[in-house]
């Protein structure tokens, strides 16, 4: 995967994380596979529960406050941009399990 490409980027001392999101999983868990980060997730796609329990969990796996996750696009679309606030891209994609 090329940098451009890539769904964990630097940005100043934040990072944009992109990834897809699956309401109504089974359980809530990360699957990184070629084509993106998808992130399963039991909440409904309804009345923001789901952007909730993204930034939830995202706050954990992450071990941060939740107040350094911002949706930056897709509020409403299940493809989402995550801005984390001072933190490094490595760190979030060994996280996440990407390997570089």
């Amino acid at each position: 995967m090329s940098p451009e490409s890539s769904p964990v980027r630097q940005d100043g001392p934040d990072v944009l994380l992109t990834l897809r999101i699956q309401p109504r999983a089974s359980r809530n868990e990360v699957l990184c596979r070629p084509d993106g980060v998808t992130l399963r997730l039991t909440a409904p796609p309804v009345e923001g529960a789901a952007n909730a329990a993204c930034l939830a969990y995202l706050a954990v796996l992450f071990d941060c406050a939740r107040s350094h996750l911002t949706i930056m696009h897709g509020q409403t679309a299940r493809r989402k941009q995550i801005r984390i606030r001072n933190a490094s891209a490595a760190a979030i994609a060994a996280r996440l399990g990407l390997h570089s």
